[in-house]
């Protein structure tokens, strides 16, 4: 089989696998994890070569984008102590203690078991964000959850390259503690003056397909430049990425934030794909070329390794939780997380992505290359499998869904969102000013009353009546051949437009899983 061949098998497994995630609740990236070890070990399937840098730039940089553009930064003022102790303090405490693990059982030298404990320790939120997309939980933990996977990428990436040029030079000179540490003040300065730059450029690309392009060019351009400046190229990626949000306005254009909404969600799964795929074929060759002894080595120690940087990371969670409540005692104003919370936190701590693309990007002769990427690997299936299957049930457990609230929360936030209609064009005059502000005054009233027979219901259903009988006219003019094929299209899509936006929660949204 070819790559490509191989893609679209495991493409079509993961169509089918992700309707038993819809049904089952589990993470998706627990089940494509599954699937890339099962189609890479299907006889014929090809080994792909990828070129180190590549790899980070590819698969990290537009989930980097993706994630840090949505990002409230508020959020991140307001949790600063937590994102800083996961992001920067656990990170590093798990890199110790994989070092730890490494050099009293199989004797890395320092520099490979840094690189290692790099390589592991960045927990990534994507599987806790796929089961809590439907098991909403409190605001506070699922900010940190997604807050953390963006900063945490960059501490681990420092000791990552740290470690790779340690390595390669022998030894840790003047010049390259200077460069590590301008790295991150530096990607972080260079990620804001690129994101300005690039919000001068969008007004000129706005709705059209260049638009879309523009913004992957210079997701991988903010990545590579970084990289060539030896700065930190996530912190400069995500600085870049929340740079572009602040800037952004309520007048943007709605037609290219769907779109751009859309591929992004696309291309973000589709690398989740590909890479898992990509880290299935290595783990295959590793195996095929290990004796029965090294594999027993390298099995023994993998599993040491998962339960380290398992335990790592709920000791931190409940550290954190010590340190936070001792501060509130104190006065200080962010109250800690309920011991459920912080159980929930601290069993989060999922592997994905990034720990996959880093295991990548190590050199061809990096030393015990395959003992690393195999117990890289390792910790990613088997937190996605274990952790992510058991996330659901704790948060019924420990009873910490809050689907009710979320519900309360968005009907008064539509109320919220109709009074400001409303108020704005109370002293309108006009018939076309009286129908807009009845249907606001619908809006207002279902996001209070929990009749289903109330009068925006009523409008729902006859708009979407009215639509589909459209929809049916316009079918006989293009079969009569009474219209052409690109105006067929455009009032199609006028269509399409107009029954969305009475339609449910449940018609208006793609989900991953």
């Amino acid at each position: 089989m070819t790559f490509f061949e191989t893609l679209v098998a495991l493409l079509a497994v993961a169509i089918l696998l992700l309707q038993v995630t819809r049904r089952t609740r589990l993470p998706y990236p627990g089940i494509l994890a599954a699937a890339g070890v099962a189609v890479a070990m299907l006889p014929g399937a090809p080994t792909i070569p990828i070129d180190p840098p590549t790899a980070l730039a590819l698969f990290i940089a537009p989930v980097l984008v993706d994630s840090a553009y949505d990002f409230p930064v508020g959020a991140a003022r307001r949790m600063l102590l937590p994102l800083f102790f996961y992001a920067v303090v656990a990170v590093l405490v798990t890199t110790g203690v994989v070092v730890s693990i490494s050099m009293l059982t199989v004797g890395l030298p320092i520099a490979v078991a840094v690189t290692l404990g790099a390589i592991v320790a960045p927990p990534d939120a994507a599987a806790a964000t796929a089961v809590l997309s439907n098991l909403p939980v409190a605001r506070r933990v699922d900010a940190l959850l997604k807050g953390e996977s963006l900063f945490n990428d960059a501490t681990a990436l420092l000791l990552f390259g740290a470690a790779l040029t340690v390595q390669a030079h022998g030894g840790l000179d003047a010049g390259t503690a200077l460069q590590v540490g301008f790295a991150a003040p530096g990607g972080i300065l260079f990620g804001i003056a690129f994101g300005f730059f690039v919000s001068r450029l969008r007004p000129i690309t706005e709705n059209t397909v260049g638009g879309t392009l523009l913004q992957f060019v210079y997701a991988f351009s903010t990545w590579l430049i970084a990289e060539h400046l030896h700065l930190s190229a996530v912190l400069a990626t995500v600085a870049s990425a929340m740079t572009i949000a602040t800037l952004s306005s309520v007048e943007d254009s709605p037609r290219m934030r769907v779109h751009s909404f859309a591929v992004w969600t696309t291309v973000v799964f589709l690398l989740n794909v590909v890479a898992f795929l990509l880290m299935g074929l290595q783990a295959r060759r590793i195996l095929e070329t290990m004796s029965a002894e090294e594999l027993q080595r390298a099995m023994g120690f993998a599993a040491i390794v998962v339960v380290g940087v398992i335990l790592a990371r709920m000791a931190m969670a409940f550290l954190l939780h010590a340190v936070v409540a001792f501060r509130h005692r104190r006065g200080h104003e962010l109250a800690p997380f309920t011991s459920g919370e912080t159980l929930l936190v601290g069993w989060a701590g999922m592997r994905g992505l990034v720990t996959l693309a880093t295991a990548f990007a190590l050199p061809a002769d990096f030393p015990e290359r395959d003992l690393v990427v195999l117990t890289a690997f390792s910790v990613v299936l088997a937190t996605l499998v274990i952790q992510g299957a058991t996330l659901a049930p704790m948060i019924h457990l420990l009873k910490l869904g809050r689907q009710a609230e979320v519900r309360d929360e968005l009907k008064a936030a539509r109320r919220s969102l109709a009074e400001a209609a409303f108020q704005r064009l109370e002293k309108e005059d006009g018939t076309e000013a009286e129908a807009i502000r009845t249907i606001c005054k619908e809006h207002w009233a279902a996001s209070s009353d929990a009749i289903k027979t109330s009068p925006l219901d009523r409008r729902r259903d006859l708009t979407i009546a009215a639509v589909l009988a459209e929809r049916q006219r316009l079918e006989e003019l293009r079969d009569t051949d009474q219209i052409g094929a690109t105006q067929y299209l455009e009032l199609q899509e006028d269509l399409d437009w107009k029954q969305l936006s009475v339609g449910s929660d449940e018609d208006r949204r793609i989900t991953e899983s």
